[in-house]
């Protein structure tokens, strides 16, 4: 594991953040959840255990969804943009990163794809990266 500072924004600029943690995992999520919330074929997301989320601008524009279903899935986002932001995920200390809201290249690439057996037919078919039908080990 690799730690970081890793910061970001969401579209308009509003928002900003500061994630400080240990860089665990990047993974592409196939999963009809990460579908929907992103509009696209998947979400990819960096996870920070014993990580530290800070917004230095605009936190009061966040807005926070959860799918009451759900045992771990949530959306925060800005309210002006409606971008993906960071969220703390299980613990206080687990930050989940969407990766396309990062202003800089992050410290590790795409480990795996999972939820792969949910993925839209028409997703991402040609990488080298390992496939999960869920979480992996």
């Amino acid at each position: 594991m690799t730690q970081a500072t890793l910061k970001g924004s969401c579209l308009c600029g509003s928002v900003h953040y500061a994630v400080t943690g240990e860089v665990s995992r990047f993974y592409h999520c196939h999963c009809m959840r990460c579908r929907k919330a992103t509009g696209t074929g998947h979400a990819s997301n960096i996870l920070m255990t014993g990580a530290k989320l800070i917004f230095t601008e605009g936190e009061g524009l966040l807005k926070h969804f959860r799918v009451p279903e759900a045992q771990r899935f949530s959306r925060q986002f800005c309210s002006n943009c409606g971008a993906s932001l960071p969220r703390t995920s299980g613990s206080s200390d687990r930050v989940v990163i969407p990766a396309g809201s990062l202003d800089s290249e992050p410290p590790i690439r795409p480990q795996a794809r999972i939820f792969w057996d949910s993925r839209a037919d028409w997703s991402c078919n040609g990488d080298e990266l390992p496939r999960y039908g869920e979480y992996p080990d």
